[in-house]
């Protein structure tokens, strides 16, 4: 198989697991929530997804780079977003 090949089934694969989040991103936007979230899952396939673009940093794969890269984005923008509506919902709640 052509690497240019190789390369289009990369960046197919790439796309698809990518987009994939942002449906996610505007349903946490739209209702300013993110109780559904696992802190931890989102922590550690954040992490994850750093390791991988890392990877594809030290292997020269543009697929596995761009991939990563706008995934880690998206992933530590959930992320962020979780952090930011769960500290105030614990506000709301408990009056600090």
């Amino acid at each position: 198989m052509r690497q240019n090949t190789i390369d289009l089934i990369g960046y197919v694969a790439a796309t698809c697991t990518t987009l994939a989040f942002l449906p996610q991103l505007t349903r946490v936007l739209r209702l300013r929530s993110a109780r559904e979230i696992s802190l931890g899952m989102f922590s550690i396939f954040s992490a994850g997804t750093a390791m991988w673009l890392a990877y594809g940093l030290l292997a020269h794969s543009k697929p596995v780079i761009a991939a990563n890269l706008v995934t880690l984005l998206l992933s530590m923008s959930i992320l962020v977003l979780k952090l930011r509506y769960d500290h105030h919902a614990v506000k709301e709640v408990t009056g600090v």
